[in-house]
C-alpha cells in the first residue's frame, strides 16, 4: 500500500490538477478570514470550507490516472487496493492542506473570544481547530468516494451529486462536520475551545465505510 500511495501522490502532484481546489480554498479563506478576527470563529470557517475541497480532491485522484495505467496497477495490486490508494491519497492531501490553513489562520487571528472579552490561547485553539479540519476532510473524502467512479461514472451526475453531498454533509442535522464547526463557533462566545472528539470518531467511521464500499464496488465492477 505504501508504494501505491507514493505512486498516487506523485501522479497527483505531477498532474497539477490539485491547483484549482487549492486556489479555491485559498480564495475562500481570503474572503472569509481577516487578521484580528476571533480565532475560533475563523477556524470554524476554515474547517467548513475544507469539506468540498476534500471531495474535489477525491474526484481528481480517482479520475486522473490514464485508463491503461489504471488497468496495469489494478492487475498488479488488485482494483480494490488501487482505488483505496486513490482515496487515501486525496484524504492525506486534504488533511495536509487543512493543517497548513489552520496553523496560518491561528497565527493571524486574535486569540480571543467573540467580542474580544476572553483570551483563547493559540495552543488551545489549535487543539480544537485541527480535529475540526480533519473531521471535514474525512467527510469530504466520504462524499467524494460515494459520488465518484465507480459509484457514479457519469460526470453529469457525479459533479452535482458531489456538490449536493458536500452541502448536506456540512449543514445536515447530526452531521459530524456541522457538530465540529458549530462547536468552534459556539465556543467562541464563551472563550472555550472544545476538542471535537465525538465528531472526529463519527467522521472516521463514515469515511472508512464509504471508502470500503467504493473499493469493494471497484473490485466487483472490474473485468
Amino acid at each position: 500500500m505504501t508504494a501505491l500511495l507514493r505512486y498516487q501522490a506523485d501522479l497527483l502532484l505531477r498532474s497539477q490538477r490539485w491547483l484549482p481546489p487549492v486556489i479555491l480554498y485559498a480564495a475562500f479563506l481570503a474572503v472569509g478570514v481577516r487578521g484580528g478576527q476571533p480565532v475560533l470563529d475563523s477556524l470554524g470557517y476554515t474547517a467548513a470550507a475544507l469539506l468540498p475541497v476534500a471531495a474535489w480532491l477525491v474526484r481528481i485522484c480517482v479520475t486522473g490516472e490514464p485508463p491503461a495505467a489504471r488497468a496495469c496497477v489494478a492487475a498488479a495490486r488488485g482494483p480494490a487496493r488501487a482505488h483505496l490508494a486513490c482515496l487515501l491519497t486525496a484524504l492525506l492531501a486534504a488533511a495536509l492542506l487543512g493543517v497548513a490553513a489552520v496553523v496560518v489562520v491561528t497565527l493571524i487571528s486574535d486569540p480571543a473570544s467573540t467580542g474580544h472579552r476572553v483570551r483563547v490561547p493559540p495552543t488551545r485553539a489549535l487543539a480544537a481547530g485541527l480535529p475540526a479540519a480533519l473531521v471535514c476532510a474525512l467527510l469530504g473524502t466520504a462524499v467524494g468516494a460515494l459520488t465518484g467512479p465507480p459509484v457514479l461514472r457519469s460526470t453529469g451526475r457525479a459533479v452535482p451529486a458531489m456538490l449536493l453531498g458536500a452541502l448536506l454533509a456540512a449543514v445536515a442535522s447530526g452531521s459530524p462536520a456541522r457538530a465540529a464547526v458549530s462547536g468552534l463557533v459556539t465556543g467562541s462566545h464563551s472563550g472555550r475551545a472544545p476538542v471535537p472528539l465525538p465528531p472526529l470518531a463519527g467522521a472516521a467511521l463514515l469515511a472508512a465505510a464509504a471508502c470500503a464500499a467504493a473499493a469493494w464496488l471497484t473490485g466487483r465492477r472490474s473485468p
